[in-house]
């Protein structure tokens, strides 16, 4: 353990804790935030969880960037990505057959919504935060721990290809609209989507993703 005199080494004391503060600094992990205000999509960068809708601290404590509708391109994001939205037609712009490990959904808008269905790649961890009939409801889901020995081989092959996801995850965006326990249900070893659920939408972008074997999880 060192120890620092005040009197006789002020100087160093100053730099150690300025040394720490630093180093605390570089060590944070930021997050992905990713909301919409008055026609315009901002991506920021944020080192400490924001109050939920709230823009502007958003843009005072992030780092913010605006973009446009027509340049959001596929992404992956492996590690915490917060939305918050208030139509379903970003919202599926942004998640759409994207890569995401962690999201966190915030609706800062009206209901009801129309009832979408989006396809969400490598989904983990769910949590949604909503405002319904004035009661706010805070929902988490957990899809699967990438610590089970299970996943663990399943996981390597996704890390070889990235064209494999064997993990779809299928989201009902009406269930912003009831006040009830967020559910979810998965069917393993499905060999071909579009002949198990021919009803599901996307079924052209699932007829070109080429795996032997998926779990796909709806959640409602």
């Amino acid at each position: 353990v060192m120890s620092v005199s005040c009197h006789k080494h002020h100087f160093l004391l100053v730099g150690v804790l300025g040394f720490c503060l630093n180093s605390f600094v570089r060590g944070q992990k930021n997050n992905t935030l990713i909301f919409t205000k008055e026609n315009t999509i901002r991506n920021c960068s944020c080192s400490a969880d924001i109050h939920d809708c709230d823009y502007s601290l958003a843009n005072l404590m992030c780092s913010c960037k605006t973009i446009l509708p027509y340049t959001i391109e596929r992404a992956s994001y492996h590690s915490d990505l917060t939305i918050w939205f208030t139509d379903t037609t970003v919202l599926g712009m942004l998640l759409n057959f994207t890569v995401v490990h962690y999201l966190k959904l915030s609706l800062c808008g009206p209901t009801p919504l129309p009832r979408e269905y989006l396809a969400i790649l490598g989904l983990r961890k769910l949590q949604i935060n909503s405002e319904v009939e004035g009661q706010f409801l805070e929902q988490n889901l957990t899809i699967y721990n990438s610590g089970d020995n299970e996943m663990k081989d399943i996981l390597k092959v996704l890390h070889k290809d990235r064209q494999m996801f064997l993990y779809i995850s299928v989201l009902d965006t009406s269930l912003f609209n009831r006040y009830s326990l967020l559910k979810s249900y998965s069917v393993e070893n499905v060999s071909s989507i579009t002949d198990h659920f021919p009803s599901l939408p996307y079924s052209d972008i699932f007829s070109t993703i080429n795996n032997k074997s998926y779990v796909v999880t709806f959640i409602y």
